[in-house]
């Protein structure tokens, strides 16, 4: 699924195994994965990555009765498979491509020289890599989760776009916000864990 060190000269591994793969080497080794595992016009393992992982996240929120899905037909469990194959096919990858967007709008103000939209996808997309359990209902795990999303998307667009770490900060900061914060519930967490941050408004 991704593209590594020990094979450059292209043909990205795919399957489960590399998918288990390439969540070990974003968590671990940030860096090195960004620069090794992000190939430009290639958006697909990205986008997969990041959609597989959401739709973890949403499972464990439906299981854990923290996300409520309504019914169809009387059959609470097939209500429950609609909803995270409508996650799956429609609602992650559509606000993955969103995201994207808004964040390739605020490169292009802060960072000239920067790399294409397919990399930014699958910036995105790896950066949620921690978010895999932050669909478990403990404040403190899902702040850390959140926290360490947001900290991978900081990371992934300054290799992959070649910029300094304050650019990539400023540049991530609101897709940041919207994903790790809202999307995944971060806010929320650090607000539970961190009461005096419930007095800012955001």
């Amino acid at each position: 699924m991704t593209q590594w060190v020990e094979n450059p000269t292209g043909g990205r591994d795919r399957g489960p195994q590399a998918v288990l793969r390439a969540w070990v080497e974003v968590i671990v080794r940030p860096r090195r994965f960004f620069n090794t595992g992000v190939a430009p016009g290639d958006q697909a393992p990205g986008m997969v990555f990041g959609v597989l992982v959401t739709l973890v996240s949403v499972a464990s929120r439906i299981a854990f009765g923290e996300l409520a899905v309504g019914d169809v037909a009387g059959d609470p469990l097939l209500t429950k498979l609609l909803a995270l194959v409508l996650v799956g096919l429609f609602v992650a990858p559509l606000v993955l491509h969103l995201t994207a967007a808004l964040q390739t709008v605020i490169l292009m103000a802060l960072v000239p020289n920067r790399a294409g939209i397919s990399e930014t996808v699958q910036v995105i997309g790896y950066s949620v890599a921690p978010c895999l359990f932050a669909g478990v209902p403990v404040p403190e795990l899902r702040a850390v989760c959140t926290v360490y999303g947001a900290l991978l998307l900081v990371v992934g667009l300054k290799e992959v776009h070649d910029t300094s770490y304050a650019r990539a900060a400023l540049a991530a900061a609101l897709p940041a916000v919207l994903v790790f914060g809202y999307g995944f519930g971060g806010e929320a967490a650090l607000k539970s864990v961190v009461p005096p941050l419930a007095a800012f408004p955001w």
